[in-house]
């Protein structure tokens, strides 16, 4: 080393700095699984799991390993989301998550299994979008204002389904019945299947959903929409009121789903699964079968969809205090 004048120790420090540079790119670029990968879902019967559903085969395609969809439910996600918190942080367990597990239930519940910021890594926010107020249309009800003066005349008569606990479906309700004034029973379910299909079937009078559980069934006459959660219509349903619309000015609330893992798992890890899902969701295929939805496909970088969960927390926090709402 002593025959080394400055200059060749100069690029000799340069040469070794861009080979650690190139390194650190590459293993960026080839992370691979190398065994099936988990994806959690800890809710049945819902968005998440038909976007779980979408998305496996295409990483599977990609990385060449079994990509296999898990339904976790109970506690209002939160069994599912525990399972990805305490996973191994190698990239072989991933979770579909939503606002419940992910930003509603700190608040909710007295006490957590996990910390959603610390002991969950996000990847990506894929989608987000409103809900729609339904009814059975053998309630009678035809209105949003009908609605609001049944349930505050009879209030014992009606009762709501949510797609969990903790849920945007459940808390949505929540601020519209502060909002309105009104009551009406809850009935958490462990996913939208069978709360739709309660609402169905009556045994429950009404929920918020996001469009993809229940269009279909008010297409076919046996449910009824009556307005939408968000500040705009639908495009597919343009007669259909948004709340703010029906005598709430500035009533919002939003369902999202995105992709996360386990905390701690090293950063090429979440910069691989980044960019494939993004690439996914942004696919012409992928992204028709979304907009079909009714989702708007937001596709963020890990860090967006870090502040997002953060922004999540104080807001429906706000939600939860102003309500009253708790854990049953």
């Amino acid at each position: 080393m002593k025959n080394f004048n400055r200059r060749q120790m100069g690029a000799l420090a340069l040469a070794t700095t861009l080979c650690l540079g190139a390194a650190t790119l590459a293993s960026a670029q080839e992370w691979m699984p190398t065994k099936p990968v988990r994806i959690i879902v800890p809710i049945t019967g819902s968005t998440n799991d038909v976007l779980a559903r979408l998305i496996a085969p295409k990483l599977q395609e990609v990385f060449g390993q079994p990509f296999v969809v898990e339904n976790k439910p109970g506690a209002g996600g939160n069994i599912g989301a525990d399972m990805v918190a305490k996973a191994l942080p190698d990239g072989h367990t991933l979770l579909i998550g939503y606002n419940g597990p992910l930003a509603i239930n700190v608040s909710l519940f007295d006490k957590m299994p996990y910390d959603p910021v610390k002991d969950l890594a996000p990847i990506t926010l894929m989608v987000k979008a409103p809900q729609y107020l339904v009814v059975n249309p053998a309630s009678g009800i035809t209105s949003v204002k009908d609605f609001v003066e049944k349930t505050k005349a009879n209030p014992a008569k009606y009762s709501y389904g949510s797609v969990a606990l903790g849920s945007a479906s459940h808390l949505t309700m929540e601020m519209f019945k502060s909002a309105a004034g009104f009551h009406i029973t809850h009935i958490p379910y462990r996913g939208a299947g069978p709360a739709v299909g309660d609402l169905i079937a009556g045994n429950i009078q009404a929920g918020f959903f996001v469009p993809g559980n229940v269009q279909q069934f008010a297409k076919e006459g046996r449910l009824k929409l009556l307005a939408t959660s968000g500040l705009k219509r639908f495009a597919s349903t343009p007669d259909i009121p948004t709340l703010s619309e029906s005598g709430y000015p500035d009533f919002e609330a939003t369902s999202w789903i995105g992709f996360l893992t386990t905390g701690g798992t090293p950063a090429p890890i979440i910069e691989r699964y980044n960019r494939e899902i993004v690439k996914i969701v942004r696919s012409p295929e992928i992204t028709k079968r979304l907009l079909d939805m009714e989702f708007e496909i937001v596709a963020t970088t890990p860090n967006q969809f870090r502040d997002w969960i953060g922004s999540e927390i104080k807001r429906w926090g706000k939600v939860i205090k102003d309500t009253g709402t708790k854990a049953e």
